[in-house]
């Protein structure tokens, strides 16, 4: 300070107060100079960073989302999980990211700042920062606030993507039910609870620049009312002019700590959108792959299932399964919906991991398996016909595990389906487009484009999924006829509803509440007048 002092009077002294104040004059240019010099070089350098972390995330949460076990999904909803990828990720990028250019550039400014004051009046220069850690509370307060308000609209938001996930896909119900009304007004509620939540948000982040402002001003206030009181002990203490110089710097300080504030809220409000990312990201892989896993690349004996139990959560859906497929053989599940037929072929692929007992393959557990190795020698074609809104090519040759296969192998998949005569009558052929879920197909034509992609598989063990269950007798023949083509030489496990598909089966297993009650051939369990495989034999008879 009293260097400063001396400094300053010099000046004074040789170029009078013209000098003095071209020279307070040239500092706060200088400085002015340094601040926007700050702020080109910290967008510059975080420029790349604003738009790659963001990409990086995305990329992150969407390959998490692809590991994730199919069990993750019965509970998390597929529109929240959208949101958190679409909606979260871009709050990250508008709150957090864009406010690492403050965070990079501000602090510099107010570290320099501060020194300056340091060099006029150390004195003052603590009681500003006394000061500054009681605004910082409150500061502090409201933001914790602001995070816990986002988190819920952001949960509010995910709901509200959920919804119209439910709309689009079950639109045809709706409009069948004249549910129209009630999907609007339910929506509507959501919306309203969004926007509440968002409303008391806003008002929370809105108060940064206000607050900050107030608190500057105040703090000014303060500093001219103790400074004057320096100024008033005497020049030895502090003299007039520098406690000008020193509220001039102070006042170039207000907008960097101004800046400082705003993204601490943002960032709180971001970070609230982080912890939903986090939430997918951390969640729990619960198909663990061993550090020594093997690889498998043929299927040579057979398949065993040896005590076998599962529980979704507490009560058992499979109870002590076992049985043992031989290769080439073919092996169908029935029984009636919800006794576990599809949860037994969903452990094979380890969609799903046992809860108790173990499946092997070639007498090794499918636990010490590479998971992609494993699931490479299985294709599936299930009750549902899951199909990408792209090419009759594209969705056959997404079967392919060799990289891009040939024209001739696409075509010979497609011919061994019965699926090569409608695709040639359209009028782009394999290029022709089959809509949002293969909406532009028939449900006999969708499944036989599954059947063509697990054809393109080529694997050595396949699992039907009810795959002719929910079509009309014509297009069950012709898919049916493609499936006895898709099974020749490979081992086949069937979940059949109609039982008229598996009656050359080898082994018939007859499942009820998660329990092998029955097992045969067609000829043996249909002798058994009182087993349940004749009793839903005879139902499908009428």
């Amino acid at each position: 300070m009293h260097t400063l002092n001396f400094y300053m009077g010099r000046i004074m002294i040789t170029h009078g107060n013209n000098g003095a104040l071209i020279l307070v004059s040239t500092m706060v240019i200088i400085f002015s100079l340094l601040k926007n010099g700050f702020i080109f070089l910290s967008n510059h350098v975080l420029a790349p960073v604003r738009a790659y972390v963001v990409m990086d995330i995305r990329n992150e949460i969407y390959r998490k989302v692809l590991k994730l076990p199919l069990s993750y999904f019965t509970e998390a909803r597929k529109g929240d999980v959208m949101a958190r990828i679409s909606n979260d990720v871009q709050e990250i990028e508008n709150s957090v990211v864009t406010s690492l250019s403050m965070l990079f550039r501000d602090p510099f400014t107010v570290i320099l700042y501060m020194v300056i004051l340091f060099t006029i009046s150390f004195q003052l220069t603590i009681f500003v920062l006394i000061l500054l850690p009681l605004s910082g509370l409150l500061i502090g307060r409201v933001g914790r606030s602001l995070r816990k308000t986002t988190y819920k609209g952001q949960q509010r938001l995910g709901e509200l993507m959920s919804q119209l996930e439910e709309t689009l896909t079950g639109l045809r119900i709706i409009k069948a039910f004249n549910g129209e009304d009630k999907m609007e007004k339910k929506f509507m509620h959501t919306n309203k609870l969004y926007a509440i939540l968002f409303r008391k948000a806003a008002r929370r982040r809105y108060l940064a620049s206000p607050i900050s402002e107030f608190l500057a001003t105040l703090v000014l206030m303060v500093i001219m009312a103790y400074g004057g009181s320096l100024v008033l002990s005497g020049p030895e203490v502090m003299s007039g002019e520098s406690l000008i110089f020193f509220l001039i710097i102070f006042s170039q300080l207000i907008q960097p700590a101004k800046n400082l504030t705003t993204a601490y809220f943002s960032i709180q409000k971001g970070l609230a959108s982080v912890d939903r990312v986090d939430e997918v990201l951390l969640a729990q892989d619960k198909i663990p792959e061993k550090p020594n896993a093997q690889d498998i690349d043929t299927f040579k004996q057979s398949i065993e299932y040896r005590n076998v139990s599962f529980k979704y959560e507490k009560e058992y859906v499979l109870r002590d399964v076992s049985f043992t497929i031989e290769k080439g053989k073919t092996i169908a599940l029935v029984g009636k919906s919800g006794s576990g037929k599809s949860t037994m072929v969903d452990l094979l692929p380890r969609f799903m991991d046992t809860t108790k007992g173990e499946i092997l393959i070639d007498g090794v557990p499918v636990k010490d398996y590479k998971i992609d190795s494993l699931r490479r020698l299985m294709g599936i074609v299930s009750q549902q016909s899951i199909l990408f809104n792209d090419t009759f090519r594209n969705n056959i040759a997404f079967g392919s595990k060799k990289g891009i296969p040939s024209e001739e192998l696409i075509v010979e998949a497609a011919k061994v389906a019965n699926a090569h005569e409608f695709i040639m009558e359209t009028e782009n052929q394999f290029d022709a487009g089959v809509g949002e879920a293969g909406g532009k197909l028939s449900g006999g034509q969708k499944q036989r484009i599954s059947i063509a992609r697990a054809v393109m598989a080529n694997p050595p063990i396949l699992i039907l999924d009810e795959a002719t269950s929910a079509l009309d007798t014509e297009s069950e023949k012709l898919v049916q006829d493609a499936i006895i083509n898709l099974m020749k030489n490979r081992t086949s496990i069937v979940i059949a509803h109609r039982l008229s598909t598996i009656k050359h089966a080898d082994l018939i297993l007859v499942i009820d509440e998660g329990k092998i009650v029955e097992r045969g051939t067609h000829e043996e369990l249909i002798r058994n007048k009182k087993g349940l495989y004749t009793k839903l034999h005879t139902m499908q008879m009428f």
